[in-house]
């Protein structure tokens, strides 16, 4: 078994960055510590274009300068010395990690042959299995079949062992020809279909390039992919005949009809979508019209440059589109091919990459996204018009992970994903006030809140609120769960599921837990955001719940009952509640290994287990902490988070009939990514089928009546 994975073009443009970045991922979700190694680099004092795009996605790793090899002039200049440079910074890197992705060379520097060569020869003296990309731009199907012959054919002659072949940008009318074509091969060869988002450059690239500076429109707007440009000599009414998706329309800068015209388009849904517009010539517009441009709802980037009209037109036609980590929505076009199209299992287990021991919080929330995607569920997310929430969107539909409604007015929602650069075109918009949706849950409503009085006027109130209409969805089978929190408060977003969707047999009480994600372990934390106090009983019920959950999402539980004491050395009524909450566990759950009261240290540390509960199963091993009370959970996991750097996965939601989790209003992107797919994943539980006894018609639940 290898340390490490190579991975090299067989000639120049194969994509092999698409491709690496879909390995990267592939490998996070086995591997623990996960570095990335260039072995050769046009400087080492210059940022490297892969080295940014791969390295951020690895907490954790490295620093940025182990994972730069030599230069372009350091081989030229001595290829045999340059080559002995490369494999003891690269050895030193992988003394520091448990699996290294080697991206090989650009093609750029020294001809084909040759940089096919070098990256063979140092394949074979780094000891790496190939993975090989090949490109199938402007090719046929026999035309691919000889190129990879080609590249494998050279790459085996040096020695290499080539486990795998990924054939990229193939002619969307020839991908289903090549893949039958390269069935059944050795080695193991995919194609990947050409996408031209992912070759397009984006706004704030072709502003670069001609040296411009940004007039209006913010970051995230300036990083959408561009479709071409349009050159705006014309009047208004011929120019916007001429309008498609996402151009970029070049006009001078006195033009304030052009300007306003295309702002015009843009804020219409009638017409189609510009990326933003370059004014030239170094002519500003005036100040009363930049004025009125800055007051409109939504607005696509407008930037300045000096250069003329042709010389700019013929820039921005030229400017190459590179997968970076500045275009997020690239990122996650090119992962979403790479899970479609490659076995990306079988793939490593023909380079021998086994699964770590270890579960790191990278692995942790890529095992979320695949389980997530396995069975693909509905998810409702109230908040449509947030930012953050946009961009999770965005991420979870390129990614093929889940389903989405969005609820709010579609044109606000439209406008507010403008400003936030994301793409939400797949996800269903539906706005509580319409009449129609409004009375159908309306009647829902009122019936279920019945026996509390509820008429459908008050029903017709209460179900234009974001938070009840989406729980109501769950309710009624339109979407298979909600989560919501950006904007709203946790007593905002339970309050309606305990009214509507209540809790689960046997259960009495909604509780939480936390995936605490350390460097190489994920922990439970429960329950830290919902029970303030709970009694011996509920206590019981928190522990049996989230070691469910725990085992649910792959940590075997092991549960500690905590508190200031340890075994029988202390006393008190605190520490008798949860004395008592531990023998109605092992009475409840006579299989789940459990131990309490317990302090936290002899819970995580074998060598204070050993001391204070010598021969306990769970001391010193414990997985899940069920605490004694909300104040004293909710501060142990923030100084957790922030202390020990820890990925806090969470509150996720427990014991209700259908999932629906909170986020924290500090939420970012990727939290809110992680808390969708665990919602998907509670969704698949066959106990969430919808058949129990109407909730309507049982009892109370957690004081909600």
């Amino acid at each position: 078994m290898s340390d490490g994975l190579y991975i090299t073009g067989s000639e120049p443009a194969t994509g092999k960055s698409a491709v690496a970045l879909g390995l990267f991922d592939l490998l996070a979700r086995r591997v623990g510590r996960l570095g990335v190694f260039r072995p050769v680099v046009r400087s080492r004092d210059e940022p490297d274009r892969v080295v940014d795009l791969l390295l951020p996605r690895a907490p954790g790793s490295p620093p940025y300068e182990a994972s730069l090899g030599v230069t372009y002039a350091e081989v030229l200049a001595d290829e045999d010395r340059a080559l002995s440079e490369v494999v003891a910074r690269y050895r030193a890197l992988a003394a520091r990690c448990d699996r290294v992705l080697v991206v090989g060379t650009d093609f750029g520097e020294a001809g084909a042959a040759r940089e096919l060569s070098l990256n063979a020869r140092i394949a074979v003296n780094l000891g790496l299995p190939v993975v090989c990309t090949v490109s199938g731009h402007g090719r046929d199907a026999a035309e691919v079949d000889r190129a990879v012959d080609v590249g494998t054919d050279a790459l085996r002659r040096a020695g290499c062992d080539v486990v795998a072949v990924v054939v990229n940008r193939v002619a969307p009318g020839e991908h289903a020809a090549v893949r039958q074509s390269l069935a059944g091969r050795e080695p193991a060869a995919w194609a990947l279909p050409d996408v031209p988002a992912l070759t397009a450059p984006t706004m704030a690239e072709i502003a670069r390039a001609c040296d411009a500076r940004v007039l209006v429109g913010d970051a995230a707007a300036l990083r959408r992919e561009t479709s071409g440009v349009l050159v705006a000599a014309m009047t208004v009414p011929n120019l916007l005949d001429r309008l498609v998706d996402d151009v970029v329309v070049i006009t001078p800068g006195d033009r304030a009809d052009v300007l306003l015209g295309v702002l015009a388009a843009h804020l219409s849904d009638a017409l189609p979508q510009p990326a933003g517009l370059v004014l030239t010539g170094g002519l500003e517009p005036a100040a009363s019209v930049l004025e009125l441009v800055r007051r409109l709802p939504t607005v696509v980037p407008v930037v300045l440059t000096d250069l003329d009209t042709h010389a700019t037109t013929t820039v921005a036609d030229t400017v190459p589109g590179w997968l970076n980590a500045e275009a997020p929505r690239k990122v996650d076009v090119a992962l979403a091919l790479f899970e479609e199209h490659v076995d990306g299992a079988a793939l490593l287990d023909r380079a021998e990459v086994h699964r770590a021991r270890v579960t790191t919080p990278l692995m942790f929330e890529h095992g979320l996204l695949d389980r997530a995607r396995a069975d693909r569920r509905h998810v409702v997310l109230p908040e449509g018009t947030d930012e953050r929430v946009l961009q999770a969107a965005d991420r979870l539909l390129r990614r093929g992970v889940v389903d989405l409604t969005l609820l709010g007015d579609p044109a606000e929602v439209r406008a507010a994903a403008v400003r936030a650069g994301a793409d939400v075109s797949a996800a269903r918009v539906l706005d509580p006030c319409d009449p129609a949706l409004r009375e159908e849950l309306a009647v829902e409503y009122a019936r279920r809140r019945a026996h509390r009085g509820v008429t459908m006027d008050a029903a017709r109130d209460v179900v234009v609120d974001v938070s009840y209409a989406g729980t109501l969805m769950v309710a009624l089978g339109m979407a298979d769960g909600m989560v919501s929190g950006a904007t709203h408060t946790t007593a905002q977003t339970i309050r309606p599921a305990l009214e509507l969707i209540r809790t689960t047999e046997g259960v009495s009480i909604v509780s939480s837990v936390f995936f605490m994600c350390l460097v190489d372990r994920v922990l439970v934390y429960g329950d830290c955001a919902v029970n303030v106090h709970p009694d011996a009983e509920q206590l019981a019920e928190i522990a049996v719940t989230s070691a469910g959950t725990a085992a649910r999402f792959g940590v075997e539980p092991r549960v500690a009952m905590l508190s200031y004491s340890t075994g029988e050395s202390g006393s008190g009524a605190d520490v008798d509640r949860v004395r008592a909450a531990t023998e109605l566990v092992r009475g409840r759950a006579p299989d789940l290994s459990v131990e309490g009261p317990i302090q936290y240290d002899a819970a995580v540390d074998a060598g204070v287990a050993r001391t204070k509960l010598p021969g306990s199963a769970v001391a010193g091993r414990a997985t899940v902490f069920v605490f004694p009370d909300l104040n004293t959970g909710n501060n142990t996991y923030k100084a957790v988070q922030r202390s020990a750097g820890a990925v806090a996965v969470g509150p996720v939601l427990q014991g209700l009939r259908k999932p629906v989790n909170d986020l924290s209003r500090g939420a970012t992107v990727q939290d809110i990514v992680n808390t969708v797919a665990i919602t998907a994943i509670q969704a698949q539980d066959p106990a969430l089928d919808g058949t129990a006894q109407d909730p309507a018609l049982d009892g109370t639940a957690q004081g909600i009546s």
